[in-house]
């Protein structure tokens, strides 16, 4: 587990964590916003050892994780990368808080899909993809009902949290966008990841 902890992406990752806790617009919505990353980076240490996964989910996990921090400190309808996006683009709002849902369909789509395979639980690579989108759905509606408890509990403070910014279709938009970034990642790097697979399972049966 202690070489886990070490590795220069969880020392990136617990450095920028503890940076934007100093500095957050809003700490409530920082804390609701990186409780993701909070949880996951233990979760890894623990795993590593009994079900350490491929290099390429430890590296979308850390992007992933990067997203997630950096919304929460600036709050998604104010990170400055998301204000140049929009100027780029002749967009009419910051377009940030879409690049973290398009990462909540890209990284759990590979994070399930080597969970299934490595599982054995599915035969059939159609199937497989059909599986892995059907959870990344899951995921993203599971999201946007947090986030709609949030809005009750919080009322009018959880316009930080949400990152509607007026669209009133910003929660289907929001699902979308996880849905595409599910098909991206099982486009781009699914023969890849089944080489990457493939590799961890010939080392494992040697052991």
């Amino acid at each position: 587990m202690n070489n886990a902890i070490l590795t220069p992406g969880s020392v990136f990752l617990i450095f920028l964590l503890v940076y934007s806790a100093l500095f957050p617009y809003d700490r409530v919505t920082w804390l609701m916003e990186v409780v993701p990353v909070i949880i996951t980076l233990p979760l890894l240490w623990f795993t590593y050892r009994r079900f350490p996964l491929t290099w390429l989910l430890y590296a979308v996990i850390v992007i992933h994780s990067v997203v997630l921090i950096v919304g929460g400190m600036y709050t998604y309808a104010r990170v400055p990368f998301g204000f140049e996006i929009a100027q780029w683009f002749g967009l009419e709002r910051n377009p940030y808080d879409k690049i973290g849902h398009f990462m909540q369909g890209f990284s759990p789509a590979l994070i399930a899909r080597e969970i299934l395979m490595r599982g054995k639980y599915v035969n059939g690579r159609r199937m497989l993809a059909f599986l892995v989108i059907s959870i990344v759905l899951g995921i993203s509606a599971f999201y946007e009902l947090i986030e709609w408890w949030a809005a009750l509990w919080m009322g009018q403070d959880a316009d930080s949290f949400l990152g509607t910014q007026g669209d009133i279709w910003d929660t289907q938009s929001d699902m979308f966008f996880a849905l595409i970034g599910s098909i991206v990642a099982l486009g781009l790097f699914s023969k890849y990841h089944d080489t990457l697979i493939a590799k961890m399972e010939i080392h494992e049966n040697s052991r």
